[in-house]
């Protein structure tokens, strides 16, 4: 995805995205990142240049050049970058993480406070829900692909599908004045499958209209109340009580054909 980043750009992830090189490629491209400390690297809020209370601003150096990065493009990095790191604490119950650091390269607490980076990080959570929605709502956690190809086939099948249905969803949610995020994936995927046949056969007079209920319908279906929902970490789907198969299921059925011919 580096090509698609374009000056501006902010880029919002986990830990993973807070490594140094990391950085450093999202800052060449005239980006910034917001993303959780990692747990190996040290915060101590009494050095640096503070700006609140567990907000402050510290260089982070660049590191030894790792075995998978060529030396030209190491060397076109930046020896030094300017990082805030803020301490975030999550008062709401159920919630499992108390206390997190958010780092980030938005270093000006006048055009960016700290509220407003912590309510940032946590639209994070927002890409677990896209990759449930993906693998749930449209079926993409089990592939049927038999060779490579097919199966990349089937999983930019998938990625199609979902952002035409986003596309839908942002449409209706701008003519109708919402967020998109207020709207249903599975509702918004209902919609379209009903409405699939007869837009198919519709002519250029009767398509507008179709589509002006298209979007009602979808801006119909909103995202219940679930204010800071709180669920265990457990599953209760309990499964079924048979082996696994850890053979090919021709070389399975062999067996089976050989056990009844004896």
């Amino acid at each position: 995805m580096w090509d698609r980043l374009e000056p501006g750009d902010v880029v919002l992830g986990d830990c993973l995205f807070s490594a140094y090189l990391m950085v450093a490629g999202i800052v060449q491209r005239g980006g910034d990142d917001v993303g959780r400390h990692h747990q190996r690297r040290k915060t101590e809020f009494r050095r640096g240049r503070r700006l609140g209370r567990s907000d402050h601003v510290v260089p982070w150096h660049k590191p030894a050049r790792p075995a998978w990065l060529d030396e030209a493009t190491y060397q076109q990095l930046p020896d030094c970058l300017e990082m805030r790191e803020l301490r975030v604490r999550v008062p709401r119950k159920g919630f499992r993480t108390e206390v997190l650091t958010v780092v980030t390269t938005l270093v000006d607490a006048s055009a960016v406070t700290a509220d407003e980076l912590a309510e940032l990080y946590r639209q994070r959570w927002h890409a677990e829900l896209d990759l449930r929605a993906l693998k749930s709502a449209l079926g993409m956690d089990i592939l049927r692909g038999k060779t490579p190809e097919m199966v990349r086939k089937e999983v930019w099948m998938h990625l199609l599908a979902y952002n035409l249905i986003r596309t839908v969803m942002a449409q209706g949610a701008t003519q109708a004045g919402l967020l998109p995020r207020t709207l249903s994936f599975t509702g918004a995927r209902q919609a379209l499958e009903a409405f699939r046949e007869a837009l198919l056969l519709a002519g250029a007079r009767r398509l507008a209209s179709l589509l002006a209920a298209l979007f009602g319908t979808v801006v119909a279906h909103r995202v219940g109340q679930r204010p800071d929902r709180c669920e265990p970490r457990a599953v209760k789907r309990r499964r079924k009580p048979h082996p696994l198969l850890t053979v090919p299921r021709q070389q399975a059925k062999a067996r089976l054909l050989h056990r009844r011919a004896a």
